[in-house]
Formats: C-alpha cells, structure tokens, sequence
C-alpha cells in the first residue's frame, strides 16, 4: 500500500509526515518539487529507516510527473497549496496542480483522496454571529472579492465537485481553521490587521477558530486511513477555543509586545467603506483586505461546528490548553 502526500516539505505537510509515521504507516511517497530543501524529510527519513520515505521529484503542473506519482499508489493526501504570490502563479500551482492530480487519481487506482481546504471557503458575510457553520454552509460565490489564497481554495473545491469521478474512489475535504504550532510564531489573521508593525485588532471577544498542526495531521491521517469516515466536507476546528483577547495578550507577553489598536466592528466597517468609496471616486488603491465584504466574512466572531467528524469517530488528540501551553513555550525560545 502506497499513500502520496503532496506539499510535504510545508509546515502542514512535514507533521502529516510525523503523524503518519508514528503511527506506524510505511511506504509514503512524496512529491516535491526540484530545487525545495529537503532538509526535513531527510531528518525524518534518519529517523524512521532510509526506506520510510520515497521522495518522487516533480511538480503537480506537469501531467507527466504527476501521472508518474500517482501509479500504484492506494491513498492520496493532497496538501499542495500556493499561500502567497502573484495570483497568477497561485493559481497555476493551486488549481491547475489540483486539476492534474484529480484527472490522474480518476484514471488510476487510488481508492481514497484526501484534500486540505481551509474554513475560509464558506461565504459568510451575510450570516448572523450566532449561527454555527456546518458543512452545509454555502461556499463562497464570489472569492474574487477576498483575495487570491481564499479564491483559489474555492476552485480547488468546486473542481473536486464538480469532477465525474468514478464511484470507487471516496473524496474527503477537510476544512481547518487558521493553523498553528509551528517553530515560527503565528499571529492568526483572525485576530485582526497587521498593518506596519502594528495590529489593528477587530472581534476582541470572540473565539479564534484556531486548529492546531498536530491536531490537523491526526485528522488528516484519519481521513485517509479510517473507513468510518465517509467522502464529503468536515471542519477541523480544536476544541476549548481561547477568545482574540486571550491569544492576544498570551502573545504580547510572551513573544512580541506588537502595539495593538481595538477598533469596534462598525468602525472598521466605516473605515472599509470609505476607502472604498475612495477608489470609485479618485481610483485610489485599495487593499483588499480593507473591503467591507472581507471584513463581514472573517471579522464578525462567527464559529464552526465539528460534530460531523466527531461523530465519525475523530477526536482530538492534543488538547487545547496543552496545544497553546506547547506553541508558546516554543515561541518563547
């Protein structure tokens, strides 16, 4: 049995590897692009036998190297994703990669693909703060009004729907919330807008819908291997979940005391329209990250449930006060 696993030189993608490997599953094959350190999957390869990890050279937008990934393998966990960059490129790397690595998985005989997605496909500037999002939720109908990484998580998505794919094979989406727990110290965009070395915090009150990078791998490895699990959408969101203000002042007291200014939901929305107004008028730039439609869909304390993939069986493995005590004690050193 042969499971690939794309992207794995990411932070996501290298404790996917972990996870799998504790566990006991051998015989992963890694697509990685030439010219990307692998300095990591190296070091997991000391660690677990030279034989624990095959390391395929190629790039998801080439349909040679990707059918040449794909044969003989059994599972497919597709992490692959451009997070920053000119649009253009995040999306040659993104939705074309996907599109490839779909058709390949469709003609070949893999039994199962997992796909990672990310919370912020759901179109939610119209829904109320007191409504829990569940799968049903609608997907974004407009991703070119947030920005490039949301727009092309959404294609991702409507191409995994909207593809002819054969019955045997079972289609899994995880959505995780903002991940964290990498060496590096995170300040979740959920907390608000960083904006020249300060944070202009929005939603002090409301839960962070954060997932921790252990937790996010556990779910991976399950969605990939446990047959209690059934294709479809899940959200990957930890329990216990520390409000804005509470990660915020965990943070400024053990990493990095950023200067912060609270700015009240209905003012940052003023604020958003103005500059808007801005730009229809004098053709002022813009950001997109100050458009009132992004401001209601990330902004306004909405929460997602889980109890889809509890109920399949998965739960969390790492708590949450454990998860953050462990992201901070790394931060801090």
């Amino acid at each position: 049995m042969i499971t690939l696993v794309t992207g794995a030189t990411g932070r996501l993608g290298h404790a996917v590897l972990e996870c799998l490997l504790d566990s006991g599953t051998r015989g992963i094959r890694c697509l990685v692009r030439p010219g990307i350190a692998r300095t990591q999957l190296h070091a997991l390869q000391e660690k677990h036998g030279k034989g624990s990890i095959e390391i395929v050279h190629g790039n998801l937008t080439q349909r040679r190297d990707v059918a040449r990934a794909v044969h003989g393998v059994d599972r497919v966990i597709h992490l692959a994703a451009s997070m920053r960059g000119a649009p253009a490129d995040m999306f040659l790397n993104t939705v074309v990669g996907s599109k490839n690595l779909f058709d390949a998985v469709n003609r070949s005989q893999v039994r199962r693909i997992v796909v990672a997605s990310t919370l912020s496909v759901y179109e939610l500037h119209d829904t109320s703060p007191r409504q829990l999002i569940d799968e049903s939720a609608t997907l974004e109908r407009h991703p070119e009004w947030r920005d490039a990484y949301t727009h092309t998580k959404v294609v991702q998505e409507q191409l995994l729907h909207r593809a002819p794919l054969r019955e045997s094979l079972s289609c899994v989406v995880l959505r995780p919330g903002p991940l964290y727990g990498s060496a590096t110290p995170v300040l979740p965009a959920r907390l608000g807008l960083q904006l020249s070395g300060c944070l202009l915090q929005l939603g002090a009150t409301a839960a962070l819908p954060l997932t921790h990078l252990a937790n996010c791998a556990d779910a991976i490895r399950f969605a990939a291997f446990d047959d209690r699990i059934a294709s479809g959408a899940y959200n990957v969101v930890d329990d216990e979940l520390p409000t804005a203000n509470e990660f915020l002042a965990r943070y400024r007291a053990t990493v990095n005391r950023i200067p912060t200014l609270r700015l009240p939901l209905a003012a940052t929305l003023m604020l958003a329209r103005l500059n808007e107004r801005s730009h229809k008028r004098w053709g002022a730039q813009v950001p997109q990250i100050l458009t009132s439609y992004r401001v209601r869909n990330l902004w306004r304390g909405h929460q997602y449930a889980t109890d889809r993939l509890k109920s399949a069986g998965w739960s969390q493995p790492l708590a949450t006060r454990d998860a953050l005590n462990t992201a901070f004690s790394a931060w801090r050193t």
